[in-house]
């Protein structure tokens, strides 16, 4: 009999589930399984689906028509950009501020800070595409305000998206300047702070103000509506700190 009941509960919660879709910047991975796995429990119902990439490029995407009914950007020019342009529904709304931080497999002396770079022994640095990826925009705003662009320039190795910046970083680079919301990661747990990273100076950049939009697609549905307030709610700021975010 508990069998059937059971049987019956989730043939009912299957038949009416309600998939949606999202798009969510790169930086946002790292945090995205937890906080998913919160909303669904409140939400059993809905299934939340995301593409990742760099914002320029999902903003590309969301332009030429791609499905998603809400845009997670690292940043808020992207998602005023589609507002300016009626595809977005809502004004861009901040839901976090993102920060930058050195990472390095190898050992070096972090308390040097962004002069580090300028080391005859690193050859290779990893940064976002500062054209398409916010977090590149401001790593390389912090090199030119540290006025040492002209000494390692040669030295740069753009990745497409801040995520791969850091696979850049561990596979083929000396060092990165990565999100730091990616060295709080599970798969990241055996680096250590002050030894393998450390943050880089919040007076070389600004920390990126994180904004979202609800877009056309998602034609006012009160699913996307629900993870939209799910990702403003102090449940979701608690997810976000932990992974390295300021929020207010």
């Amino acid at each position: 009999m508990k069998k059937t009941a059971f049987l019956v509960l989730f043939f009912s919660i299957s038949v009416f589930a309600t998939t949606i879709n999202i798009a969510v910047a790169a930086n946002v991975s790292y945090a995205i399984d937890d906080l998913k796995a919160k909303f669904k429990q409140t939400h059993p119902n809905i299934d939340v689906q995301t593409t990742l990439g760099s914002s320029g490029k999902l903003t590309t995407q969301i332009k030429n028509g791609a499905p998603y009914g809400l845009f997670i950007s690292a940043n808020t020019k992207y998602p005023q950009t589609l507002y300016d342009e009626k595809i977005a529904i809502t004004k861009p709304v901040i839901y976090a501020q993102g920060a930058l931080a050195f990472f390095s497999i190898k050992k070096y002396n972090l308390n040097n800070g962004i002069t580090l770079l300028t080391n005859k022994n690193i050859q290779r640095i990893a940064i976002a595409n500062p054209k398409t990826a916010p977090y590149g925009k401001a790593a390389f705003k912090a090199i030119k305000n540290a006025k040492i662009l002209d000494k390692i320039k040669q030295k740069l190795i753009y990745a497409e998206s801040i995520s791969q910046t850091l696979s850049y970083t561990i596979t083929a680079t000396d060092i990165g300047i990565v999100a730091k919301s990616s060295l709080y990661s599970s798969k990241m747990k055996n680096y250590k702070r002050g030894i393998n990273w450390i943050e880089v100076d919040t007076k070389l950049y600004t920390p990126i103000e994180q904004a979202m939009v609800l877009l056309k697609y998602s034609n006012n549905s009160k699913e996307y509506k629900a993870f939209y307030d799910f990702i403003l709610s102090d449940e979701a700021k608690i997810i976000f700190k932990k992974y390295g975010y300021i929020t207010q």
